[in-house]
This record gives structure tokens, sequence and C-alpha cells, in this order.
């Protein structure tokens, strides 16, 4: 079978599909990951067949930024986020760069399953110009209806353009759902028609190698820093987390990102360390409580593990999942407007000491390990 995947060109959206796509190919499917250049290392490092369709991601953001005259979504209140960008950076502008690039290859290669992260719209209006069957592959919770809907009419030009009309919701439901989140953080899938659940992370593992860094006391609960691969580059929300922490009995450990430099928040509080980068799960069975920005890799990895959190969340969809975080108990969520040093390290406390919220935290973690993994599902959509 041939199968192509298709993924906004970023590494946020990439790595959640990627699971999947090494699946197909241990199962003998030919897999093709189809992005703009910025995804090309990433896929074939993973030994997967790449192919260019479009432009790097920052040509999207330019072109938006040439209409906006100033910084896209500059004073946006967090809530306004997604229903600005996804209708017009990846609707819009994504959809226009993409669809030639990926018709020509499904015409190309004629595969049986077009796979999708949710931002790619040009890939429900190919499926449909080509008759091959089309995946949604979530990378996080349900996108909202009603901005799916302001997609649609985003779109609409371009689908009248292969003289078609948009369906409704842009027509990512046009095939099969994976659902990703655990249905209780993501009620919503339930009303889709053909809805598939895909285990998000691995589960934990059963013997985990030992703590990379070492602490003076390394009795004490762990506290793991993090703000992911996209929201990371604020080294002044990582000092503030850190000097917050620095007279608790606790350690902590931040990864800040390859592109930013450890030797920049020095000098460290005793109980801190500073990485780069180590891999969750390397980090994860160590830890005691996960400050995070509610991205959804991060936010699954730590669920996994049945662990609490306190989540800081920074852009686009963060905000969604931390407020489902909230509403679970699972987290304790602080808005931009509301991070201090006092309120970090009172929900930081909070998560370490409430049963509760360890609790909601493990009920997520059986819910995720009841999922079926992505060799299970492969073989399902290969039938």
């Amino acid at each position: 079978m041939r199968v192509i995947v298709s993924c906004v060109p970023q590494t946020g959206h990439l790595v959640p599909l990627l699971p999947l796509a090494e699946a197909f190919s241990a199962q003998g499917d030919e897999v093709t990951v189809a992005s703009g250049p910025d995804a090309e290392a990433v896929a074939t490092s993973r030994g997967l067949g790449f192919r260019a369709v479009g432009p790097g991601f920052d040509a999207w953001f330019d072109a938006l930024g040439r209409r906006t005259r100033g910084l896209p979504g500059d004073g946006l209140a967090p809530e306004r986020v997604e229903s600005y960008f996804v209708p017009r950076l990846f609707a819009e502008i994504g959809t226009s760069f993409m669809v030639d690039d990926l018709l020509k290859l499904c015409e190309e290669l004629e595969p049986e399953l077009l796979v999708f992260d949710p931002y790619v719209f040009a890939a429900p209006l190919v499926a449909e110009l080509t008759g091959t069957a089309s995946v949604l592959h979530n990378i996080g919770a349900l996108m909202s209806f009603d901005v799916l809907e302001l997609a649609s009419d985003a779109v609409s030009p371009i689908w009248r353009e292969f003289g078609i009309s948009v369906p409704e919701a842009a027509g990512v439901f046009a095939g099969t759902t994976l659902a990703i989140c655990p249905y209780s953080l993501d009620p919503n899938v339930i009303d889709l028609a053909r809805v598939q659940p895909l285990r998000p992370v691995p589960v934990p593992l059963a013997s985990p190698v030992a703590l990379p860094v070492s602490f003076p006391d390394p009795a004490r609960p762990l506290v793991y820093v993090t703000l992911g691969t996209f929201s990371n580059n604020d080294l002044d929300l990582f000092r503030l987390i850190l000097t917050a922490l620095d007279h608790e009995p606790v350690n902590v450990l931040a990864t800040i990102g390859r592109d930013n430099d450890p030797v920049a928040l020095a000098p460290l509080p005793d109980n801190a360390r500073v990485a780069r980068f180590i891999p969750q799960a390397e980090l994860l069975p160590h830890c005691s409580v996960v400050v995070h920005h509610a991205g959804a890799g991060t936010t699954f990895g730590v669920l996994a593990h049945g662990l609490p959190a306190v989540a800081v969340p920074q852009s686009a969809d963060n905000f969604v999942m931390a407020g489902r975080l909230a509403t679970s108990g699972a987290a304790r969520t602080l808005m931009p407007s509301e991070v201090t040093a006092d309120a970090v390290r009172s929900a930081v406390r909070v998560a370490l000491e409430d049963p509760e919220c360890r609790y909601q935290a493990q009920l997520l973690a059986g819910e995720i390990a009841g999922m079926p993994p992505p060799g299970e599902v492969a073989a399902d959509l290969g039938t």
C-alpha cells in the first residue's frame, strides 16, 4: 500500500504523525512524507520517503505578515489566537502554497491513503479531486467546529477554482478521524461519524534509564520544566520559574531547546540544572511534577506517566489544551498574565501535595494506555 503523510512544515506538526508513519513502513507500506523543506531532515532521519510540497513555514508567516502591516496576531487575547491564525495562515495561505504540489504528488503516486495533520487544509481538497481515502490525524484536541467553519470560508475560493464547493468543516472529516487525545479531554470527538482512537505516545518504559544529571540531594522530588520546541525562546520565563523554585525542597531540571544556550541562564540556583535537550522518555519516569507549555506532545507524555502538572501556555493551541487540563483537575494552569514567581511556586506546591491532582492525572494515564498503539491502527487502516 502507498501512503502519503502530509503535514505543516514544522517539527511540532510532523513528530505526532511519525509513530503511525513508521508503523505503516514497518508493515511494508510505501510511505512518503509530503511537506515543506523544513520537514525533510526529520522525515528522512526516520527512514521515510520525502517529497517537498510548498515552501518552508517562514514563507507562510511572511505572506501573512505582508498583509497585516504588523506582527500577525499581535495584541490578541489568548482565546482568540486559534480563530485568528487557522483561517488566515493555515487555511488560506497554507492551502494556496500546498495544494498544487500535493495534487501533483497524489496523481503521480496514486496512494491508497492520504494522512494529514488537521492544519493541512489542502489535503481534503486533494483527496476529493483524486478519489484518495483521507485520514485526519489529529495532533492534539479536536479543533473547534467554529474555527473549522472559518477555515471553510477561507478555502472556499480555492475549492471553487477546482469547480467544487467546499463541504462543512473544510472537508477535514470526510474520511477517518484519528483521535489521539483521551476522550475525557476531548468529548466532541464522539459526535463524529468515523473515529479511530490512536495512542498518542508510548507507554512508560518498564525499566527507565538513569537520570542523566545529578543533584546535591537526589532524594528531593524532581520538577521538570519545558516549553517544547516552538515556544521556548522566552529565557526570562525559564529564569522566573527557576528563581521561583530556588528555595523550595525540590530539584529542578529545565530543558530549553537546541537553539538556546544554558549559559544564558547562569548563575543557576543550587537546586537547578539546565540542558538543551534530553528525551522525555528518559526524564518523565523520574519526575514528580512537570511545568510545561501545554503543547500536545508534552502534555500526552506527561499524562501517560500519570504526572500532575503546571501549565503555562505560550501560543497557538496551548491555551485550549491548558484549559482542558485545568478542567480535568490534572494540572494547575497559569495564563501569561498570571505568571509570577509567587504563582508558580504556589502552583507547583499544589501539584506536588494535592492527591486529587495526581489521581486525575493517573486516570488519564490509564485512558491513554487503553488506546490502540500505532501498529494496530496502521494494520486496521490497511485492510
